[in-house]
């Protein structure tokens, strides 16, 4: 612990924030746990808006959309207020755009601009001169040896514990992208055995826009987003959140993919026509991905690989063995304040999918083709915001997802959003805003408050009651949950912001109990509260602190409760940037665990899951090598006080600490 105090004091004077993403954002993150470690085009497409700002007098919504902080309320009326008054003087006229504050105005000010709407011709050569290229290696070690690399057990990892990461992009304004990346995992081959082509992952993209009618073309890995994701949404998808008015789904139909992932993408080309108020979008893919074939044969599968891991034999057997061919497209048409679009897309594999005969899985996906259809709005009347999406599978079965954003005056925002989806209801590559991780077996209804009852004060709540029809997995039975949150975000100056927050859910388990007695479901309630505060010393030095507590089943037999505080600093000491985290967490089981957002190297994140007893710290330091070529280092430690070992299977590690080092060097030219 003294070790741990004296690094900490010592690294005051050099320390910073390597990466700064907004607080709203970092929260959402937090929501998803670990679901989205390896989709940073958020982040790429923000770390450009800092380089490359948007210009407010020019740019159009669909260009806004990325932005990610604006609701689909405050883009049509930020437009429509343009429309009427003409460019913006200063950005802080957004005050005059209802639906906008001064918290919302400082949120995206770092991404945006107000400058002379100066139109430019340009020849479309000329997008491949004037952008700007950068090549990333990113290098990733866990230095303790795991269990997996004791080549001695019949089963272990064949490669070495690095993970390596190449990147190339190219981006002109929103105009043109392209670019290549490859992935290697940690214990995956790399240019022997299995892996003689190198890398393990590959992805390609040229993506381009706006050249008269030809309003988008994806060529290589791009993503396809439609409706509100009932049917197919491919990118970075939040759900709750204390962002409550952010219920919204809004996206170009197709983007350019940049990602590490190695499943939620398409592989082939995609376009999109525009002519005068319509838009018709149609695409193609050809893809092989990994899936749990069946033990019996090889007639079919039984679940998605959409880990990325090809470390052992068993792993790599099942690599790559099938295919999807999908196919699908958008017509919408836009006018004023309304915009309609149908969506379709199908998708068929090499083999069926049959998944285990379990009860809670009589409605699952099954067969070699899914089919998706559906049909999409949004409409904008005066200070309201109406959305939504009806969808149809190849069964007929019926999703409905139906939101309202509402601005009743400039202290007063509502978010409403209620959902219907069959229990039958089946899109493996959904992403709607749902309880379930998937669009389907739920119904809903989700209000959000936000209120600004004075300069500086911000109050966010939510109430989320939902129910599942029928069985899912670990619930025998039908069941009804619900989700409270309640934020109080106080800003007294420029320099400090400080939240409470508490929330509380409910959801349904199957109880415990000796078999072969059937179980039925239990209501699980966990509860939660957080302090957090940020206070900037001065330009250059931050500081911010959380401390954070956890109640699960309370009252009863499983009860756990969880502790977590950290403290971190930020400061830049010349041209070295970098930041530090000492952190004490203490939970009485993982049904009590607490995920805590870290910052990370330049395009990446981590959002650990902490359960146990123990320590941890991170360290990262960003530093230019030359004008063009800069640095990043991190180095993360967490040591348990009452474990002896960390892990199971291949990844146990024996002793109490699991330390991580990271490399990252970039050049932008």
């Amino acid at each position: 612990m003294k070790k741990l105090l004296l690094l900490y004091c010592f690294s005051l004077p050099l320390s910073l924030a390597a990466q700064e993403v907004p607080a709203s954002t970092q929260q959402q993150l937090e929501n998803l746990g670990d679901e989205s470690l390896e989709d940073d085009a958020l982040l790429q497409q923000l770390d450009f808006f800092r380089k490359h700002p948007l210009n407010l007098n020019t740019a159009t919504a669909e260009e806004l959309q990325p932005v990610r902080f604006l609701t689909g309320l405050q883009i049509a009326n930020f437009i429509r207020y343009r429309n009427l008054f003409g460019k913006l003087i200063d950005i802080y006229e957004l005050q005059a755009v209802p639906g906008f504050d001064v918290a919302t105005i400082q949120k995206i000010r770092p991404f945006v601009y107000v400058g002379p709407a100066v139109a430019v011709k340009e020849a479309f050569l000329s997008r491949f001169k004037s952008g700007g290229h950068d090549l990333l290696f990113r290098y990733t070690r866990i230095l303790e040896k795991s269990k997996g690399y004791d080549t001695s057990l019949t089963t272990h990892y064949l490669g070495d514990p690095s993970r390596l990461l190449f990147r190339y992009r190219y981006q002109y304004k929103n105009l043109l992208y392209y670019g290549l990346l490859a992935d290697k995992d940690a214990g995956e081959q790399f240019f022997k055995g299995a892996q003689k082509q190198g890398f393990d992952f590959y992805s390609a993209h040229l993506f381009v826009r706006n050249i008269g009618k030809l309003k988008a073309l994806a060529l290589g890995d791009y993503t396809v987003n439609l409706g509100q994701g009932l049917t197919q949404w491919q990118s970075l998808g939040f759900g709750k959140s204390v962002d409550v008015i952010n219920s919204k789904r809004q996206s170009p139909v197709l983007l350019p993919y940049r990602s590490a992932g190695e499943f939620y993408f398409n592989r082939g080309v995609g376009v999109t026509l525009g002519v005068k108020d319509w838009e018709a979008t149609a695409f193609f893919s050809y893809k092989k991905f990994s899936g749990n074939l069946a033990f019996d044969s090889t007639s079919h599968f039984t679940s998605f690989g959409t880990s990325g891991y090809y470390r052992t034999r068993n792993e790599i057997a099942d690599r790559y063995k099938l295919t999807d061919v999908s196919f699908g497209g958008n017509l919408s048409y836009h006018t004023g304040n309304l915009q309609a679009g149908l969506n379709a897309v199908v998708h068929q594999f090499s083999l069926p999918i049959e998944k285990r005969n379990e009860p809670y899985n009589y409605f699952a996906l099954s067969g070699r083709r899914v089919l998706n259809t559906s049909f999409d709005y949004s409409y904008t009347y005066t200070n309201m915001h109406l959305f939504g999406e009806i969808a149809v599978d190849k069964n007929a079965s019926m999703a409905v997802v139906q939101g309202l954003l509402i601005s009743l005056d400039k202290k007063i925002d509502v978010s409403l959003l209620y959902r219907n989806i069959s229990k039958g209801y089946q899109s493996p590559f959904g992403n709607a805003f749902t309880e379930n991780s998937l669009p389907g077996n739920e119904k809903g209804m989700f209000a959000g408050v936000l209120f600004r009852p004075a300069v500086g004060w911000q109050v966010a709540c939510y109430a989320d009651i939902y129910q599942f029809p029928f069985l899912k997995y670990r619930v025998s039975a039908p069941s009804k949950g619900s989700d409270y949150l309640l934020q109080v975000t106080l800003v007294p100056s420029k320099r400090a912001e400080v939240y409470l927050r508490y929330r509380t859910e409910n959801k349904p388990v199957n109880g415990s109990g000796p078999e072969p007695v059937i179980q039925f479901p239990a209501d699980k309630i966990k509860q939660n509260l957080r302090f957090h505060f940020v206070y900037q010393w001065n330009a250059g030095f931050t500081i911010k602190g959380r401390t954070e507590m956890i109640w699960f089943d309370k009252k009863g037999a499983n009860k756990a409760e969880g502790f977590l505080t950290f403290i971190e600093t930020s400061q830049s000491f010349g041209k070295l940037k970098g930041n530090f985290r000492l952190q004490y967490f203490e939970t009485d089981s993982y049904d009590s665990r607490i995920y805590a957002y870290e910052s990370d190297v330049l395009n990446s994140f981590s959002i650990p899951v902490f359960y146990d007893k123990g320590l941890r710290y991170y360290m990262n330091l960003n530093f230019p090598i030359l004008p063009q070529l800069h640095c990043w280092v991190r180095f993360a430690q967490t040591a348990y006080l009452q474990k002896h070992s960390i892990g199971s299977g291949l990844d146990e590690i024996r002793g109490n600490k699991r330390t991580e080092f990271r490399l990252q060097i970039m050049r932008e030219f």
